[in-house]
């Protein structure tokens, strides 16, 4: 908990949004269309920890419209809207080691075609609805980030803003700026996948008590300049296999966008076994392989990140509202899994959120329970569309085989109206199997024209930390990581962390964690996949982190 006895400046707000992603910006958007209609005059203010709109947005990504045509009617005809590379072909590959097999579009589900959708850069997507949303009225304030909650009688009552100017040991320094507490009538929790507010909203409510555990993925990206030969733009191919193995849930995308620039990725389940496993290495190797590397072959990597992402779709819904609040897009778990997107029903929730924080206000109300929202979106477009997906992921708990069969049966045979639900396997911190099981993995040494090493590859996410402020990697218990980590899995934290946050010296024969916070791009990974969750990952100062230009 921040220090409540520090003298604070104060602000208020009727509606106050954390995290100026698509979710929040769609909200916020709303809200002020509402008022405007109405014609009220609600104040709202968006707070974003990243220094600027975007910064730390990373997405494959391919846009769903539906919401955007819902938020913004008349994008199509807007010529600062970043949204131009419409989807012309797409096709899905199954790798061997040394070949690829395309996948007829009979036997792919309905749910994984992109007709009518569109190739973005989402931070891009994100920076255009910032210059709506401030045209409006607006107030965002990026590199602001949310550290704490306000409580008020078992109500939320508002956020505070992290603390500027501590040193290593948490103790104020000569740059000194305590945070602000910015009291709301309602807040929407926007912070993306796994938000540290979020998670712990969901316990001080009992928000999960009726839903399945969260599940996790892991995506990695870079954004490559290709030489014109090898650019097709409105291009898409995703692959599945090679270079996972059968028990191991993945693939990869590879999106062409204009001016010769490709985004392309890998996403890795983060239920996978293995402690040897490497996500960064395997989306590394991925680029090797012949189908991939002869569209990289002459070009450049312009920069790279990496991000958790949710996978349990409408199983591990929480219960999205709470006394004073919200939970919307990530902070949620909207993600459709079997689209691999998320973005138009992160949009959509926020649309409906703000939606009824305007009907509470209008009715004098505040700080009281948006009891309609779930309703709403659960009965929305949005809802029903993963209510559709809702069996894809966890048919993967049997195997890729098994996982193809059953969701072939599911989407194909059943429409997504299939008359049962799957259960999720075990959580993914629970997952990983001791290293007694395996051997180690020997990944290929980069070539540093189309593979890279950890670190090469950081200092292309534009990563920057405040050096002397506190370690906002928190470890629970200093005894574990050795103990049971190292003891158990060869301290899997430095396979898993895309970013070489985690590493193990050894002085005088005698192991020790050190975490290097400083190149921490904010995935969120190690929260969610140490084995005993003993990382808490919280929100260092406002403004540090990646820049993802364009990404």
């Amino acid at each position: 908990m921040t220090d409540l006895n520090i003298n604070r400046e104060k602000m208020e707000y009727d509606l106050v949004i954390v995290g100026a992603g698509p979710a929040g910006l769609s909200a916020a958007i709303n809200f002020k269309k509402l008022c405007q209609s109405k014609g009220k005059n609600f104040s709202v203010c968006v707070v974003e920890k990243g220094s600027e709109v975007g910064a730390h947005i990373l997405s494959g990504a391919i846009l769903q419209p539906t919401a955007l045509d819902e938020l913004i009617e008349d994008w199509r005809s807007d010529n600062s809207c970043p949204v131009k590379t419409s989807v012309k072909s797409e096709e899905l590959k199954f790798l061997s080691e040394s070949k690829s097999y395309n996948i007829p579009k009979l036997f792919i589900p309905k749910v994984m075609h992109n007709d009518g959708n569109f190739i973005i850069s989402l931070g891009s997507l994100c920076k255009w609805l910032a210059t709506k949303a401030e045209a409006m009225g607006i107030e965002i304030y990026p590199g602001f980030a949310a550290s704490d909650i306000i409580l008020s009688e078992g109500k939320l009552a508002g956020v505070i803003t992290s603390d500027l100017g501590l040193d290593k040991d948490g103790k104020p320094s000569s740059n000194f700026q305590p945070g602000i507490e910015i009291f709301s009538k309602y807040t929407l929790f926007a912070e993306g996948c796994r938000g540290h507010l979020g998670k712990r909203l969901i316990n001080q409510f009992n928000l999960g008590d009726n839903s399945q555990h969260q599940t996790y993925g892991i995506g990695l990206k870079e954004l490559w300049e290709v030489k014109p030969e090898n650019s097709k733009p409105g291009h898409v191919m995703h692959s599945i296999g090679w270079p996972l193995d059968t028990d191991t849930y993945g693939g990869s995308f590879l999106y062409h966008l204009s001016e010769n620039l490709i985004s392309v990725g890998f996403v890795i389940g983060l239920d996978y076994k293995n402690p040897y496993m490497s996500p960064y290495d395997e989306f590394q190797r991925f680029k090797t392989h012949p189908t991939v590397k002869e569209i990289f072959d002459g070009g450049r990597r312009i920069s790279y990140g990496a991000r958790a992402l949710n996978e349990g779709g409408w199983q591990s819904l929480p219960k999205l509202s709470f006394p004073g609040g919200a939970l919307i897009g990530c902070d949620a778990g909207t993600l459709n899994t079997p689209k691999i997107k998320g973005t138009h029903t992160a949009m959509k929730s926020g649309i409906i959120a703000s939606s009824e924080v305007f009907n509470e206000l209008n009715l004098g109300n505040k700080n009281t329970q948006i009891i309609n929202y779930q309703e709403k979106f659960v009965n929305s477009w949005a809802g029903m569309e993963l209510k559709k997906a809702r069996n894809v992921r966890p048919s993967f708990k049997y195997g890729m085989k098994i996982g193809m069969v059953l969701t072939g049966i599911d989407q194909i045979l059943f429409k997504g109206q299939a008359p049962w639900t799957l259960k999720h396997g075990e959580p993914d911190h629970l997952s990983l199997k001791e290293k007694k099981h395996f051997k180690p993995i020997q990944y290929p040494k980069p070539d540093g024209k189309i593979t890279f090493d950890k670190l090469t590859n950081v200092s292309f996410s534009s990563t920057y930390h405040e050096e002397n402020q506190p370690c906002h990697l928190k470890i629970i218990d200093e005894k574990i990581p050795i103990s049971n980590n190292y003891k158990l899995y060869d301290s899997p934290e430095q396979r898993y962390c895309p970013a070489g946050v985690y590493e193990i010296l050894s002085t005088n024969g005698q192991p020790s964690l050190q975490i290097n916070s400083q190149n921490c791009i904010h995935c969120k990974t190690c929260d969610i996949k140490d084995p005993l969750q003993n990382i808490n990952w919280v929100s260092p100062e406002g403004g540090g982190g990646p820049n993802y230009t364009n990404m």
